[in-house]
């Protein structure tokens, strides 16, 4: 297999793993809003939201952006519409990666302030923009 095919490969499996966590994590803060705070299901759902980000979603985004990245450059995709559509909504996606960092952080300082409710209509944006993206990839339309 040349090198591309395995760039490619590396890229799908690093976004894989990337959006199972982008989809988990707001997940898991949807049930840790219902912890009591210093409960141990609390200090759990820390320890999981902490493990999840550090060991899964930090690695896979930043592989699905290096070899993303070096892809376009193989392909010379600079020039075309549809990809500077997709670099945008991945670059909407890393700033919700962000934003789920800081969420974390929130909630290792038990200063949560939001509702289960807002988490998931947070857990519906990796989905919609998810979408958006592969059809710019698989379909090209400009």
């Amino acid at each position: 297999m040349d090198l591309f095919l395995w760039i490619k490969s590396l890229h799908v499996i690093s976004i894989i793993a990337w959006m199972a966590g982008m989809l988990y994590l707001p997940r898991l803060f949807v049930y840790h809003v219902d912890a009591e705070v210093g409960s141990v299901q609390s200090e759990t759902f820390k320890v999981m939201e902490r493990r999840l980000l550090k060991a899964i979603i930090n690695p896979s985004m930043t592989l699905a952006w290096v070899f993303g990245l070096w892809m376009a450059w193989e392909l010379e995709a600079w020039h075309d519409g549809w990809f500077h559509a997709k670099f945008a909504l991945v670059f909407i996606m890393s700033g919700v990666h962000g934003y789920l960092s800081r969420c974390v952080k929130t909630f290792a300082r038990d200063e949560n302030k939001r509702s289960a409710k807002f988490y998931r209509i947070l857990n519906e944006v990796p989905t919609v923009l998810m979408i958006g993206i592969v059809i710019l990839v698989i379909g090209k339309p400009f």
